[in-house]
């Protein structure tokens, strides 16, 4: 059944916000077209033509030879964020706006690795309430002097989508908080956190996102430009884009955990997110982990397996491949280093290095969340202050816990929490001059925190869940100082640093020599914080040494120019493979196709079927007739009909080849007299139901059965849901409807372990479609495919048209032999070879049918121009009968039910 969310986001698109509330405020809405618009940004002069409501409403099918025409000379990077990196303040008059850049902005800084020829343009919303009759004024001045073009979202959508729905649902449920219970209670904007699904939100999200897609229409220039997308904000945005440009270039970058699968799947719109995703060119992660869990969820839920070559990791969706980007965010080298050269930057450490004389800093700079394990760093410091009663009086822990982002209970009760266990602490171990935990709950001035880094001798981070965190790395950089520079604070003795870090945050697999540690073993956390600052100097030395020279080599320059080439590359195919868009709603996904791929004419292959006279059909049945089930399934009574039509004309040869059992497709088949059957890949065949079974090879010895059988049940009785099937001459391993993710790994255990228990003996074990099966060698499609097509030349009917259809990776065989019959000669000169995929894949057949409700369409096409026999099927006698019938005038009209001899 479709999800609601599809029809949703066809009722945005087209407008009709009806159901989603009041727009609020009575705010201008972004993107209106009625207004007047804002120029394009370009490198020549010109304007973005008028674009009509109704090109929005797109036929859910559509072919797209191109898309908007280019009219800019050089490429452009379009940066989409629900930030911009600038900051609104109003003028002390109150006319005007006075703006400036936001020199804490990722996205800023982001722009030292993009190429000195693209321009970069920035798209998000303002943190500013700008009135709606100031909005076209500010806009222009955005875009004229710092290339940004603002969204503005009414104040009631905003905190529906922000603070309802990233804040409140996504962010928690991809820290791995998952809502048990509905929110307790509302913030001060009225949005509840860490409430659970709700529609309504939902919908508000999916609108904010089209707003950002209007924004984008305005300014776009689809041929020549890169857009890449930031964070779980604007995760719809790539289904909106790429319904309305189909070849345009899309990266998105996730800067918050990916969580596992079992998390995940808990989302009521799982599959809607995972394919909006898809629908980007490349996606990135700051570690394998987060890269994984999606990975894991694409499989899970939509059946799509990645592939991994030279490095590169793709996901093929709909002959398009989606790359997946692994690397962590760095920081700005250059902000840092300009900090550390101000002269107050020289006092300030000078202040506190004789505020903190003669003791041990260790630092903690982190927001006031409830995932940043604030408290939990203060309890192990608590315990290492009990265990080792040596670093009392000596050791300091310094905590800068930032104001937080959101309010409600839960951030209450933290600060609460935090500020008890910091006065418990220093009443039970403080001295006169001395308290060990020094605690600063406010904004700290970036001199300030960067002089704290300057004289800690070590960083803690306990954070419970973080994206990435890069309070490490700014700690190593301030701890390395400036390097030739007199005004630079100096760092006592050689440079050297210590880091204690959570395994739960994104910068713990760059930073090698830093202590990792579990933050909910508050002993064990004790034990680090000790190690860490007992440590010999070498040691320390050592280690600061190889963070830096990863710091400062992977800083977020680097971070960015890398993400941009692999954009490059994943898309450098974009204009070289036809495409179409179909589907509805987040359904919605562009199908690519290689140029010598194509999808097969049913006007094309009835030409050239009602031109021939010898005709070879080569059928497969699981997968291309009937659809892939785990239940038996027989063929309709249609599908039956449609054989037996193809069958009865005299210039067919129809054979069903599949890897069933002779018995099972016997039994199926039972009704088809004339139909030919190969089965177990071609073992056993007969070319009538009278006939009797033949075999392909000689009778082989299936003495191995004995040696894998226990094998296979080793891996049945661990894998829930698997099964064997055993068949004369071969074993198949099904397991289809086990648990995917196990089963998988399972499969390519097994495989291994039997090609080595089997090494020496004539047996070939393949995997195919949730089977792994193991048959004598010798033994395929393809071989008996060219064995028909012999017999057929050696009986004087050389084949003139052979049509060969199959979906999985034992017809691979069929089509590569059918690709060589004209070669070999077996074929007549100039046969038209249809060899025929069923589904989006790559394949060695050079045509495609989406499903199996199209290879059983183009088959009937096939019998409506057919001359069926009317004898055919019947015995001699019969048949003989029926010819020397006088009719005279009349004519006798055979049904689909046939006279059949016993």
């Amino acid at each position: 059944m479709m999800s609601r969310s599809y029809t949703n986001l066809l009722d945005l698109a087209a407008g009709n916000f009806a159901a989603l509330g009041p727009a609020g405020g009575g705010r201008r809405r972004s993107g209106s077209f009625g207004s007047r618009r804002m120029p394009r940004v370009m490198t020549v002069p010109g304007t973005l033509s008028e674009l009509d409501d109704e090109d929005d409403e797109r036929a859910a099918t559509s072919s797209v030879a191109s898309d908007v025409p280019s009219s800019a000379i050089c490429e452009r990077l379009i940066v989409v964020a629900n930030q911009l990196p600038v900051v609104a303040r109003r003028r002390p008059d109150g006319r005007g706006w006075v703006f400036s850049w936001d020199d804490d902005s990722l996205l800023l800084r982001l722009r030292d690795g993009v190429p000195d020829e693209m321009e970069v343009l920035f798209i998000g919303t303002l943190r500013a309430d700008v009135p709606a009759a100031e909005q076209d004024e500010v806009s222009q001045t955005l875009i004229d002097g710092f290339r940004c073009a603002p969204v503005f979202l009414p104040a009631d959508l905003y905190d529906r989508f922000y603070q309802n729905f990233c804040k409140g649902y996504l962010w928690p449920l991809f820290h791995y908080m998952l809502p048990f219970a509905t929110a307790q209670s509302p913030n001060d904007n009225g949005a509840s956190a860490g409430g659970r699904f709700e529609r309504a939100s939902w919908e508000a999200y999916v609108l904010a996102n089209k707003h950002f897609f209007e924004k984008i229409v305005e300014v776009i220039n689809p041929e020549d430009d890169y857009v890449w997308v930031h964070d779980y904000h604007l995760m719809a945005l790539p289904t909106f884009l790429r319904r309305r440009f189909n070849r345009l270039r899309i990266g998105f970058f996730l800067h918050s955990p990916f969580p596992s699968s079992e998390i995940y799947r808990s989302l009521p719109v799982r599959e809607e997110i995972l394919r909006t995703m898809l629908n980007c060119d490349l996606i990135g992660f700051h570690t394998f982990d987060y890269a994984r869990h999606f990975l894991s969820c694409c499989s899970r839920m939509l059946g799509i397996e990645y592939q991994s070559k030279r490095g590169y990791i793709g996901l093929d969706y709909y002959g398009r491949t989606v790359g997946i980007k692994i690397m962590p965010v760095g920081i700005h080298m250059g902000q840092l280093q300009s900090v550390l050269r101000l002269p107050e930057m020289q006092q300030k450490v000078a202040e506190l290095r004789q505020q903190f004389e003669g003791k041990t800093v260790l630092l903690g700079v982190d927001d006031t969340d409830i995932f940043k394990g604030i408290n939990l760093k203060l309890l192990a410091f608590e315990y290492m202050l009990k265990t080792h009663p040596k670093w009392r009086g000596r050791a300091v822990l310094v905590q800068i816990a930032n104001p937080a982002r959101g309010k409600g209970k839960d951030i209450e009760s933290i600060r609460a929490e935090i500020q008890d266990s910091c006065e418990r602490i220093n009443r039970e171990f403080g001295q006169s001059g001395y308290s060990p935990i020094v605690l600063i709950d406010r904004n700290v001035p970036s001199v300030e925190k960067l002089a704290y880094y300057t004289v800690a001798e070590c960083v803690v981070v306990t954070a419970v869940r973080d994206g990435m965190n890069l309070t490490p790395y700014e700690y190593v950089v301030c701890r390395q100082g400036i390097p030739s520079s007199e005004s630079a604070p100096e760092v006592s003795g050689p440079r050297k640093s210590m880091l204690v870090v959570s395994e739960f945050i994104g910068c713990s697999p760059s930073l090698s020599g830093a202590i990792r540690i579990n933050p909910w073993n508050v002993e064990s956390t004790a034990e680090s914080l000790n190690e860490a600052i007992s440590m010999s100097e070498r040691d320390k030395e050592l280690r600061h040494e190889k963070h830096y020279r990863y710091v400062s080599t992977h800083d977020v320059a680097y971070w960015s120019r890398s993400f941009i080439q692999d954009l490059e590359r994943a898309c450098k195919d974009h204009f070289r493979k036809p495409c179409w868009g179909i589907g509805l709603g987040f359904g919605f996904r562009v199908v690519a196709l290689d140029p010598n791929f194509s999808k097969l004419s049913f006007d094309s292959i009835i030409m050239s079927y009602g031109r021939s006279k010898s005709r070879a059909i080569f059928l497969d049945y699981d997968g291309t007739l009937v659809p892939q089930a785990s239940l038996y399934q027989k063929p309709s009574e249609e599908l039956v009909s449609i054989i037996n039509t193809l069958c009865s004309d005299k210039n067919n040869i129809v054979f069903i080849v599949s890897g069933r059992s002779k018995n099972s497709l016997g039994s199926m088949f039972s009704s088809c007299p004339i139909l030919g059957i190969a089965a177990e890949h071609g073992y056993f065949l007969r070319w009538t139901r009278d006939e009797e079974w033949q075999t392909s090879t000689q009778s082989p010895d299936i003495g191995w059965m004995q040696m894998a059988e226990p094998v296979m049940n080793l891996y049945t009785e661990a894998t829930d849901g698997s099964y064997i099937e055993t068949k004369e001459t071969a074993l198949v391993w099904h397991h289809r409807d086990a648990d995917q993710g196990f089963a998988s790994s399972q499969a390519k255990e097994m495989l291994d372990h039997l090609e080595s228990v089997l090494a020496n003996e004539a047996v070939s074990v393949k995997s195919g479609q949730f089977i792994v099966e193991v048959k004598p060698q010798g033994v395929s499609k393809g071989l008996i495919a060219e064995k028909i097509l012999a017999s057929m030349k050696e009986k004087g009917q050389q084949a003139d048209f052979v049509l060969c259809i199959g979906d999985d990776r034992s017809d691979e065989d069929m089509f590569e032999n059918i690709a060589d019959a004209m070669k070999k000669g077996i074929v007549a000169p100039k046969t038209p070879l249809f060899a025929c995929t069923v589904g989006q894949k790559p394949s060695k057949a050079k045509f495609y049918l989406d499903d199996t409700y199209e290879v059983v369409s183009m088959l009937s096409a096939l019998a409506e121009v057919s001359e069926p026999d009317p004898t055919a099927g019947l015995t001699d006698d019969l048949a003989t009968s029926v010819s020397s019938l006088d009719i005279g005038d009349e004519q006798i009209q055979f049904s689909n039910t046939r006279i059949e001899g016993s």
